[in-house]
């Protein structure tokens, strides 16, 4: 975090200040939530959860080093006491950012916010200091965390948020404003809260509506592929970018040509932009990730980089969140695909697309492709239709086998495998992990290739570590570079 005495932070936020010798102290650390990730001269956001408070750590972080705890009572060490943690929270990371010299990049959507984050921070870096958030720190709490990581030097402040209701964008861009806003798409990720689709594109679509007028810098990158985000064009007095991939109303002003997979499942093609062209082969699986690092490309080509700067940078890119389309081999020749950490119908499509394509090149050879599937969470009155559907794709493209995993959502996707035409053992419903895991363990040969995938909830990720787990292998899917 830029430099800060408690006084400051006290006046900026509202707080009082209790048993804090001196007031002058500098904050130089992050801020953080978890006493155990305290640093030297950081700050200790104290919240009361369910089953943990973290005002009973606040004597722990001090002694870790934390020059203080931003808390809602006294809690006998250094503190500034305010009346809502929370709210705290975002009126300091609001006050840090309006005296950041960056560049806040903003970007939302139903599905591959993280991944897309992801390369854009890697493509950003590569120009100047950028800081972007760990993981999917994309909320009312996690916003203001990566934004307080932003320091002196920092040039682009990425930032990812996220929506479960009308109104939380909105909100989340008042505590960052960006100037360049990105929607991707719009999707059925947590239909069953906002009640449908164009309820969700209202929510998406605060995004633009936050942004600067033209004449004042501000961009809205939109998705001319999805008609929902298309239509935020009139939302927003920003200048309006356009990417897409089938750049079927030809309006994209950043696209892709020839499209294709690598044997190993990985998009190649070439990347189209106001300033000429250049081919890019990503580093990343499955032909869903195209789209993605368009919309990279058109806010890096915003931000001043050259066509071939941009596809360069997008070739070295890798993988910086977990359990994200983790590719891993292991010795005896299966592959583990984890990306376990979160699914909806856009992203298990995806996953399936991209697991078929794996399996192209090993089929000759006797490989099989196995999906693993789970629950997909929040899906409403639409979840018998999408599981089912989702059964059904799995053979449609030829998937070897289909394990359904957990309870009567996972029987809805076997029942769409069944009635698609997988009656024999193409297709079995186990009840739990671990009874996934032993079937696996049984089953599995040299050459398979294993996806992993259903909403966090599920907990499914302990299927890909179990199937790794003393198994050693290489993980093809990690990516090294890191944005700071």
């Amino acid at each position: 975090m830029i430099a800060l005495s408690l006084a400051e932070i006290a006046t900026i936020v509202g707080g009082q200040t209790h048993d804090i010798p001196d007031p002058s102290a500098l904050v130089t650390g992050p801020v953080v939530i978890d006493s155990r990730a305290v640093e030297p001269g950081g700050l200790f956001a104290a919240f009361a959860g369910e089953h943990a408070d973290g005002h009973d750590y606040a004597e722990r972080a001090v002694q870790a080093g934390a020059a203080a705890v931003l808390a809602a009572r006294p809690v006998g060490v250094p503190a500034i006491v305010v009346d809502d943690v929370q709210a705290a929270l975002g009126a300091l990371a609001r006050a840090v950012v309006e005296r950041l010299g960056a560049t806040l990049v903003a970007l939302t959507g139903s599905a591959g916010k993280t991944s897309t984050k992801d390369l854009i921070a890697q493509v950003l870096s590569t120009k100047a200091p950028t800081v972007y958030p760990k993981g999917n720190l994309n909320n009312e709490i996690g916003l203001p965390l990566t934004a307080l990581r932003a320091e002196d030097d920092t040039r682009f402040l990425v930032l990812e948020m996220g929506a479960r209701y009308i109104g939380d964008i909105r909100y989340l861009t008042s505590l960052t404003p960006p100037r360049i806003g990105l929607v991707l798409n719009v999707g059925s990720a947590h239909i069953g809260e906002f009640g449908g689709r164009e309820q969700i594109a209202q929510a998406k679509g605060e995004m633009v509506e936050a942004l600067p007028a033209a004449e004042e810098g501000g961009v809205a990158v939109l998705n001319a592929d999805d008609p929902l985000v298309r239509a935020m064009a009139t939302r927003t007095k920003a200048r309006v970018v356009y990417f897409g991939e089938t750049n079927e109303t030809g309006e994209a002003d950043v696209r892709a040509e020839n499209v294709r997979l690598t044997a190993t499942g990985q998009p190649t093609f070439l990347l189209h932009t106001p300033s000429g062209c250049s081919v890019v082969t990503l580093r990343l699986y499955g032909e869903h990730h195209v789209s993605n690092a368009l919309a990279a490309a058109a806010v890096a080509h915003e931000l001043g980089m050259s066509v071939h700067e941009i596809a360069h940078a997008l070739s070295e890119a890798g993988t910086l969140s977990r359990w994200r389309m983790e590719v891993t081999e292991r010795p005896d020749g299966v592959t583990v695909v984890n990306d376990a950490y979160n699914a909806n119908p856009e992203s298990m499509r995806a996953a399936l697309r991209a697991l078929a394509a794996m399996g192209e090149a090993r089929r000759a050879e006797g490989g099989r492709t196995w999906a693993v599937l789970g629950q997909m969470a929040e899906l409403g009155d639409e979840a018998l239709a999408e599981h089912d559907a989702v059964g059904r794709l799995a053979v449609r493209l030829n998937v070897s086998k289909l394990v359904a995993v957990g309870g009567v959502e996972a029987a809805w996707l076997r029942a769409g495998a069944y009635n698609e035409g997988s009656w024999g053992e193409e297709s079995v419903h186990v009840s739990d992990a671990e009874a996934a895991v032993d079937l696996l363990r049984a089953e599995l040969r040299p050459g398979d290739v294993v996806l992993v995938k259903a909403s966090r909830s599920v907990g499914l990720e302990r299927v890909a570590t179990a199937l790794l787990q003393g198994a050693g292998g290489s993980n093809s899917g990690e990516g090294e570079v890191a944005a700071r």
